[in-house]
């Protein structure tokens, strides 16, 4: 908790996208909050895809708090980037300076490759007496495998996570240490991926899922078969455990 000189400071996840899927906890501080802070892509355009769980869970009503929507740049320009993180956690300083509690929402977990991420980093180094309360959320690294109904692990199983960004690169060497690879991101590494999986003899493992737990829920068992149009909500579930006796010289694991 923080001391008396600052409103309290809520990091809320309201999960993947079916807004049912809001915890109890996060609906309750949302609606308590004096303040709502919610991340937006495009600045004065409030497009958050939070602030959509966040609706339609809660009656307008319900939300009586200030909406303080804070932009975040889609784009890995530093020179963009720090300026409007620096710039988001000021404002939240701002507030909880006047004794006011904000809640940060944000898609999926705070913690599982979030906006908040680069929040917390901030107000470490400007406020470090700033103590924040973060409340998790369902992860599309569970949504997923709801989705394709097959489980992330049982028993004595492995399963790693990683952006498929760089973790085609490194997938001759996970094929081998986990039973389960989830890829996050990958609507552009499509081709790269099935080219890769193709290499390795494994492009039947690979379930490819946009837009978990939603109305636009798309699933694929090939990976030749997704459309080429960039999906930004998107994960590849590589499951090899039935490949395990191959890959290690072991007898196969049904």
């Amino acid at each position: 908790m923080n001391n008396g000189k600052f409103g309290q400071l809520y990091a809320v996840g309201v999960g993947t996208g079916d807004s049912e899927l809001l915890t109890l906890k996060a609906a309750r501080l949302i609606q308590e909050a004096d303040v709502v802070a919610i991340p937006e892509k495009n600045k004065g355009k409030a497009d958050s895809f939070a602030w959509e769980i966040v609706n339609g869970a809660l009656p307008e009503e319900a939300i009586t708090g200030e909406r303080c929507f804070l932009h975040f740049p889609m784009t890995r320009d530093a020179s963009v980037n720090v300026p409007a993180w620096r710039a988001a956690a000021m404002t939240i300083l701002d507030r909880l300076k006047q004794g006011k509690s904000v809640v940060f929402v944000t898609e999926g977990d705070p913690s599982v490759f979030s906006t908040w991420a680069y929040i917390q980093e901030e107000l470490d180094e400007i406020a470090p007496e700033i103590v924040p309360i973060i409340v998790p959320g369902i992860t599309s690294i569970t949504a997923v495998p709801a989705a394709t109904k097959i489980p992330l692990a049982d028993g004595m199983e492995r399963f790693c996570v990683v952006p498929a960004t760089y973790g085609i690169e490194s997938l001759d060497t996970l094929v081998k240490e986990f039973d389960t690879i989830m890829l996050i991101k990958a609507g552009r590494m499509i081709p790269q991926l099935s080219a890769k999986l193709k290499q390795l003899g494994l492009s039947d493992t690979a379930t490819y899922v946009s837009h978990a737990s939603t109305d636009k829920q798309e699933i694929y068992h090939d990976l030749d078969q997704v459309p080429e149009e960039h999906r930004y909500f998107s994960m590849v579930q590589l499951s090899i455990r039935s490949r395990r006796g191959v890959l290690r010289g072991k007898q196969s694991v049904a």
